[in-house]
């Protein structure tokens, strides 16, 4: 995947409120994302970055349960690509 042309303004955005620490992310096979404790108004692009590979729950949870989220590799890379000083 090339996401410097493939991730939309929306995603972009998701992954900076991840990197900043806003974000927890449900433990489900889809996961739901809420920033800064309320659901993402687009989850279908929360949905999109964890299918990806981009955003992941930060520790093991039970199921159904919030909690952290974080940028994987491949989400630090995505995210440097978009914007170099967030990222780092």
């Amino acid at each position: 995947m090339d996401v410097r042309t493939e991730l939309n303004h929306r995603e972009r955005a998701t992954l900076r409120a991840v990197a900043e620490g806003h974000a927890e992310i449900s433990c489900s096979r889809e996961p739901d994302l809420f920033v800064d404790g309320l659901a993402c108004c687009d989850q279908h692009t929360a949905h999109r970055l964890a299918h990806l590979g981009l955003v992941a729950p930060a520790r093991d949870g039970r199921w159904g349960e919030r909690v952290p989220a974080l940028l994987t590799e491949a989400g630090v890379a995505a995210l440097a690509v978009a914007a170099p000083t967030l990222a780092a």
